[in-house]
């Protein structure tokens, strides 16, 4: 089946270029103008990836993407203007994985997505240091790569890529620490470049969805000035 695309953006001369281009090379497309109708709309039907713009009526980007985050963990990219860093920022901070910004090229937006989706893919298959059945397992917490789920202790919790990812890097190598640059390479690899405060966001969000489903979960710790590390059992 071909991955479904959705895009979000008040401009109707993006959506429509964009959406004949992605349907071009195979995918298929839904498109909304606002962000309460995307809301509405990609809750009820999930999309495999979502592209957003930051400024739009009703329901900004910003917005909509923490709505999305409390149910869904669905890749992201942010479209945003060149003087919009601070937007840029808050948005991989909030939980988007990726941005790029406008006026921009088409075949990079392309290129751009399947990347994404090749990650996604990634973060599903089978990894290094992981058992044949692509199941990881440290002490109370289990993930499995081909489904893209994490449990702990018995209970799911909700990862976005990005975050499945950190988890997984830090949990493959318990008590070994892990810098930020490493973490974004395993979360980013070389697409866009984020700064250290992002992972600590990043980390900082994981925390919260844990403690979720357990208040005295600690298993990722900080080592200030040098990174992160899962505990040891």
């Amino acid at each position: 089946m071909p991955a479904t695309i959705a895009l979000v953006d008040d401009d109707r001369n993006i959506l429509t270029s964009v959406s004949m281009t992605l349907e071009q090379e195979g995918f298929q497309v839904r498109t909304y103008t606002d962000g309460e109708s995307a809301l509405q709309g990609l809750l009820s039907r999930p999309a495999d990836l979502a592209v957003l713009d930051i400024k739009m009526p009703r329901m900004d980007g910003m917005e909509l993407l923490q709505r999305l985050r409390q149910r869904s963990t669905m890749p992201v990219i942010f479209l945003t203007s060149k003087d919009e860093e601070l937007d840029q920022l808050m948005g991989l901070r909030l939980g988007a994985d990726d941005y790029i910004t406008k006026p921009f090229s088409q075949r990079l937006l392309l290129e751009r997505i399947r990347a994404l989706l090749r990650r996604n893919e990634a973060s599903r298959a089978e990894g290094s240091g992981a058992p044949p059945s692509g199941i990881i397992t440290r002490g109370d917490l289990t993930l499995d790569e081909t489904k893209h789920t994490c449990l702990w202790k018995g209970q799911q919790v909700q990862l976005t890529v990005t975050e499945f990812l950190l988890v997984k890097t830090l949990a493959q190598r318990p008590g070994m620490v892990k810098n930020r640059d490493q973490l974004i390479d395993a979360a980013y690899g070389e697409a866009i470049y984020v700064d250290d405060r992002t992972i600590d966001s990043h980390v900082k969000r994981v925390r919260k969805k844990f403690r979720a489903v357990d208040d005295d979960f600690s298993m990722i710790e900080t080592l200030y000035g040098i990174g992160y590390r899962y505990k040891e059992a």
